[in-house]
């Protein structure tokens, strides 16, 4: 009869291993920041330390107005899945029989596991045909913005979903009956309590559109290149650490905007836990 291994060793084996998992997951983006730094114009030979790849981002026009483009193209994104994610949320969760759910939820489910390929060139086929119908729209942010909407909000709808099921309905039942009306409840009870869920959405829309390489690749036109194409098409010509720094500009400010969404995730949630237990008291 075999012994069976220590405690000790299976608690430092499983730290070993999410220690592992994590240097696997993260070391490449510390040596892209790294490497922002790096005097050499030769990506991996250090050479030094210097800011000039940080100093030739201003005078690099492509590199900010695909930026630009690209912050602005998630921001609407992010804003638009949410409020279709929602909607589409709601009407699976609070209205378990109508005609039509299953072809609704398949839709709304299908660009999650359909690849970007066949979603770019599908949208691509039928801005065409409508551009040549009417006339518009010309390919270029807001081609680019459909495309990304229709990814964004099927993320969103699985997100806002899954916490509108864990919702107890006996609060909205409960503020019904003291006299508010459908709205009020939406507004004043169930909005409060899928808050996180949606900041969650928001900021998951968001970094998926800012990283869409395939989507725009299709849907882009003359003078409407995103910061991912510019960078994928300068990496076929090899890549200029120019391109290290702006990612790491990137990484810094969502790393940040991270940082301060758990917070007050967190925050938020404290806050609830002690109004529910106020509440129970009283």
């Amino acid at each position: 009869m075999t012994r069976g291994t220590s405690p000790a060793f299976n608690r430092w084996f499983g730290r070993g291993w999410l220690l592992a998992g994590f240097v696997f997951l993260y070391l490449p983006i510390v040596a892209l920041v790294l490497f922002s730094f790096n005097d050499s114009p030769i990506p991996n030979v250090w050479r030094g330390f210097t800011l000039k790849w940080y100093r030739a981002l201003v005078d690099d026009h492509e590199m900010i107005a695909g930026l630009w483009l690209s912050l602005k193209i998630a921001f609407l994104t992010a804003c638009g899945s949410v409020v279709l994610g929602t909607l589409a949320a709601f009407a699976l969760v609070k209205y378990r029989r109508f005609t039509g759910r299953t072809l609704f939820s398949g839709m709304v489910n299908a660009p999650l596991v359909m690849p970007e390929v066949v979603v770019g060139l599908s949208l691509l086929l039928m801005l065409v045909s409508v551009q040549r119908t009417i006339g518009v729209p010309e390919r270029g942010l807001l081609t680019i913005w459909f495309g990304h909407l229709l990814l964004g909000m099927a993320y969103a709808t699985v997100v806002v979903q899954s916490r509108l099921l864990d919702l107890n309905p006996a609060l909205e039942e409960a503020a019904m009956d003291l006299g508010a009306k459908p709205n009020q409840v939406f507004w004043l009870v169930t909005l409060p309590m899928i808050a996180q869920a949606l900041v969650s959405a928001w900021l998951l829309t968001f970094t998926l559109s800012l990283d869409d390489v395939v989507l725009a690749a299709f849907l882009s036109g003359p003078g409407a290149t995103t910061m991912p194409l510019v960078i994928f098409s300068r990496a076929r010509l090899g890549l200029n650490p120019s391109v290290n720094a702006v990612a790491a500009l990137i990484v810094g400010v969502i790393a940040i905007g991270v940082l301060v969404a758990s917070w007050l995730i967190a925050h938020a949630e404290r806050k609830r836990r002690l109004e529910l237990a106020e509440a129970a008291r009283a």
